[in-house]
């Protein structure tokens, strides 16, 4: 705009020097006239070139606009591409949280061989796999397993146990997992009275179920490790997709749940949808036939010990 003012002024100026010279000489007429129509076309020279820039500018922001529009319909920038898809397994290193028709949540803070597990801020630093074994989710029963068994089966009692003597289809026939416990009649004494077992009070890692069908660093918990997420979380008895259980809160407030699957004896399940009983990897203290376990009603939660065939839940724990 001020080049144009410019021009004008010079063009005006030329006129009218050159006017009162063609008062005085009228031969420098055309010379004037020809000046004029010189400075005039430079004038008009520069004001379309600046009427093609305005039309290079305007193309260029609709370029750029429908760039931006069909970024937008195309799933936005590429910085936000990379942040991958939203399902599938999730990155360790980020929690996700999802809640359910019934209130509790289950939190994800990373997997281990495939399996995700959660970090509930216990003094241990345990975490605890989010599903039970044989399970693909939280709210699912999954498999039961015999205390040192690592597979699934159709009838369990002492009769179908592992870990028996041959000879004797009883309690006191275990012939792996024993201490000196005072039952002599048991097949870890002698006919003299005297210990002949193998003193092992914690599962090996080939009977350990959560080891053998998880792989990685899973491991069956202890009996001293379900008592810390009794006492360092807060339970809440609720449903999740229609089945019952706890929710288990850790003080960082992320969380997992126990659904009450029951247990198995025999060929028949028990109280599934209103008990939960979870191995530990530890055995009973007082007698070799038993072992410890978390077991918890509606209102109820808490550590006992149950005989070492029956068919009970197994829920995983990283150590790291």
């Amino acid at each position: 705009m001020m080049k144009n003012r410019f021009l004008f002024l010079a063009v005006l100026c030329v006129a009218l020097v050159f006017g009162f010279s063609a008062c005085e000489n009228p031969n420098d007429n055309e010379e004037l006239l020809n000046r004029i129509e010189q400075l005039e076309n430079q004038l008009k020279d520069q004001q379309s070139g600046k009427d093609n820039d305005k039309d290079s500018d305007s193309a260029d922001k609709d370029s750029d606009k429908d760039n931006s529009s069909d970024n937008e319909q195309s799933g936005g920038s590429s910085e936000e591409n990379a942040g991958g898809s939203s399902a599938g397994t999730p990155d360790p290193d980020e929690g996700e949280e999802g809640g359910d028709e019934g209130g509790s949540s289950s939190s994800t803070t990373g997997t281990e061989n495939g399996y995700a597990y959660v970090d509930l801020g216990l003094p241990s630093g345990l975490k605890w796999a989010t599903c039970n074994v044989g399970a693909t989710k939280p709210e699912e029963y999954g498999n039961y397993y015999a205390w040192g068994e690592v597979e699934p089966k159709e009838v369990y009692d002492w009769s179908t146990y592992k870990f028996m003597d041959s000879s004797v289809n009883d309690w006191n026939g275990v012939n792996k997992y024993t201490f000196a416990d005072g039952q002599t009649s048991g097949v870890w004494y002698d006919n003299s009275g005297n210990f002949i077992g193998d003193n092992k009070t914690v599962l090996d890692p080939e009977d350990d179920a959560a080891f053998v069908n998880m792989g990685g660093s899973w491991r069956m918990p202890t009996a001293e490790e379900q008592q810390e997420l009794i006492d360092e979380c807060t339970w809440t008895w609720t449903t999740l997709n229609d089945v019952n259980g706890y929710n288990v809160e850790g003080p960082n407030g992320n969380s997992i749940f126990l659904p009450a699957a029951g247990y198995r004896d025999g060929s028949d399940l028990f109280d599934a949808g209103s008990c939960g009983g979870y191995w530990s990897s530890s055995l009973y203290t007082y007698f070799s036939d038993s072992a410890y376990g978390l077991y918890f009603y509606s209102g109820s939660v808490s550590w006992d010990n149950d005989y070492r065939y029956c068919g009970q839940s197994v829920r995983g724990v990283l150590s790291r």
